[in-house]
């Protein structure tokens, strides 16, 4: 009878075994399932930011342009005091093309810069 007891524990324990490693095997994908969807609300809630970080950069820079322009036509009706409105435009619109062409000039060499450090 002992032999046979012996088989049973051993028969017993091998199921259970096999239904314990079943359960961690189901365990392992759920955690594994788990942490995808953890990731991927991640990058979703990243995304998020990011495009309303973008839209309020978008919208600032067009009130700031929109305010940049108001002051261009303040500065040309202010020069009107002293010379033609046309040549007040003139003057306005070649100094800040200047402006303009040095800012982008300056960039160009950071860029530069930036690409040949990598």
């Amino acid at each position: 009878m002992d032999d046979k007891a012996m088989n049973k524990d051993s028969a017993a324990q091998r199921e259970s075994f096999s239904e314990l490693l079943g359960q961690l095997v189901k365990n392992a994908a759920a955690v594994v399932h788990d942490e995808i969807e953890l990731a991927i609300q991640e990058v979703r809630e990243k995304v998020r930011g990011v495009r309303s970080g973008a839209l309020m950069v978008a919208t600032g820079a067009a009130i700031s342009f929109a305010a940049f322009m108001s002051l261009c036509a303040a500065l040309i009706i202010g020069l009107t005091s002293y010379m033609s409105p046309v040549v007040a435009a003139l003057i306005t619109g070649a100094v800040l093309a200047i402006v303009g062409v040095f800012i982008a000039f300056i960039g160009c060499n950071q860029l530069k810069k930036s690409i040949r450090k990598k």
